[in-house]
C-alpha cells in the first residue's frame, strides 16, 4: 500500500483492522431497513470479502510473527484486537437474515472463541503488566477502543438472537452476554469520563474510537430490543425491566453525539488536527450505523412509531457518512500506491507498524 512487501504491511497490520468489516456489515443493516435491497447486499459482499482476506491476513501474521501479535495483545491498543469479535457476530447476524444458517453458525462460534480468548487475555494481560508500564501510564491508557471490550461481548448477544431457529440455551446465553456487557459498559463509562474530564487531553487524542463510547451503548440497546422478540428470557428477567433498560440507555448514548460531535469540531478547527481520511474514521462509521439500527429495532421491538421513523433517518445519515468514509479510503489507497502522502509510524503501544495499512483499513 505504501510500496512495502506484503510480508512488510502483515507483520505490522493494525490491532483494530476488522473495524472497516464492523462499519460495513452494519451500514448494510441499515440499508436493508431502507429496503435498499442491491445496496445491502453490496455492502454484504465487501464485508465478507474484507472480512476473508484480513483473516487470512491475521493468521499469517499471528503464524509468522507472532511476537508483533503478543505486543499488540498486551499494549494499551490491545482491546482493538476485540474488532475480530465483533466484525465475527455482525457477519454471523447478516448471514442469518440471508438465510445462510450455517455459515452463521460458523462465524458465531468463531466470535465466541475470539471473545473468550481476548476477553479474558488482554485484561490479564493488562493487569499482569510484566514491564509495569501501567504504572506510568494510568488512565491515561484508557481511550475509546477499550469499549469494544462491551461491543465484543454486546455483538454475540445480537448475533444468537439474529436466527429465529436458535435453541432456548442459546436466547438465555445471550441474556448472560447482555448482562455482562451492561456492567461492563457501566464500569469503563466511568473510567472514560473520568479520563476526559480529570486527565490533560490534547485534540491529537480525541481520535475516532471515542465514537465507540457511544457505540458500546448502541449495541447494548439492540441487544435489548432482540431479547425482546423472545418469551424465554422473560422468566428470568421481565421484559418490562429489559426495556426499560434499553431506553436508558439508548437515552445516555444519543445524549453523547451532539458532545462527540462538538468534540470532533474542536479537535479540527480549534486544535488544528487536519480533517483528512484517516482509518480510525471506520470506528466513527459502526458507531453510527449501530444507533440507527439500535434507533429502529427498539422502536419495533417497544412499538413506538417516532423511534421507527427516527431510526430510518438516521439509516440513511449512515450510508451517507459510510459513503465518505469509503471514498476517502479509495483515494488514500490510490496515493499510497503512487508512493505519495505515505505517513510514518503507529500509535502509541502497537509497535513500529506501517501507516498506509493503518490508515487504509482502520482499527477499532
Amino acid at each position: 500500500m505504501t510500496g512495502r512487501s506484503t510480508a512488510g504491511v502483515v507483520r505490522d497490520l493494525d490491532p483494530g483492522v476488522f473495524a472497516f468489516v464492523m462499519a460495513t456489515g452494519i451500514v448494510s443493516f441499515a440499508a436493508s431497513v431502507l429496503r435498499l435491497t442491491v445496496v445491502s447486499a453490496a455492502l454484504f459482499v465487501l464485508a465478507s470479502a474484507g472480512y476473508v482476506l484480513l483473516l487470512a491476513a491475521s493468521a499469517w501474521r499471528f503464524a509468522r510473527w507472532r511476537g508483533h501479535f503478543l505486543a499488540d495483545a498486551v499494549s494499551p491498543r490491545g482491546f482493538a484486537l476485540l474488532t475480530f469479535v465483533a466484525a465475527s457476530a455482525v457477519l454471523a447476524g447478516r448471514f442469518a437474515l440471508a438465510g445462510a444458517a450455517g455459515v452463521w453458525a460458523v462465524l458465531l462460534a468463531l466470535g465466541a472463541l475470539g471473545w473468550l480468548v481476548l476477553g479474558y487475555g488482554i485484561p490479564l494481560g493488562l493487569i499482569a503488566d510484566p514491564g509495569r508500564r501501567r504504572r506510568r501510564w494510568g488512565l491515561d491508557l484508557v481511550d475509546g477502543t477499550w469499549f469494544l471490550w462491551v461491543v465484543g461481548v454486546q455483538s454475540l448477544a445480537v448475533a444468537a438472537l439474529e436466527e429465529s431457529r436458535a435453541p432456548a440455551a442459546l436466547t438465555a446465553g445471550a441474556l448472560v452476554c447482555w448482562a455482562i456487557g451492561l456492567v461492563l459498559y457501566l464500569l469503563l463509562a466511568a473510567l472514560g469520563l473520568a479520563r476526559l474530564l480529570t486527565r490533560p487531553v490534547t485534540p491529537a487524542e480525541l481520535t475516532a474510537p471515542y465514537w465507540v463510547f457511544m457505540g458500546a451503548g448502541a449495541i447494548s440497546v439492540l441487544a435489548g430490543a432482540r431479547l425482546l422478540a423472545f418469551p424465554e428470557p422473560a422468566r428470568l428477567v421481565p421484559h418490562a425491566l429489559v426495556a426499560g433498560v434499553s431506553l436508558l440507555l439508548w437515552s445516555f448514548c444519543t445524549w453523547l453525539i451532539p458532545l462527540l460531535v462538538a468534540l470532533g469540531v474542536w479537535r479540527h478547527r480549534g486544535g488544528g488536527v487536519p480533517l483528512r481520511y484517516d482509518g480510525e474514521l471506520w470506528s466513527m462509521v459502526f458507531p453510527v450505523g449501530m444507533h440507527a439500527v439500535a434507533t429502529g429495532q427498539l422502536g419495533h421491538a417497544t412499538a413506538t412509531g417516532w423511534l421507527v421513523a427516527l431510526g430510518r433517518g438516521e439509516a440513511w445519515a449512515a450510508l451517507a457518512v459510510w459513503t465518505l468514509v469509503f471514498l476517502g479510503m479509495v483515494r488514500a489507497w490510490g496515493v499510497d500506491r503512487a508512493g505519495k502522502g505515505a505517513r510514518p509510524g503507529r500509535s502509541a503501544g502497537a509497535g513500529s507498524g506501517d501507516a498506509g495499512a493503518r490508515r487504509t483499513w482502520g482499527r477499532g
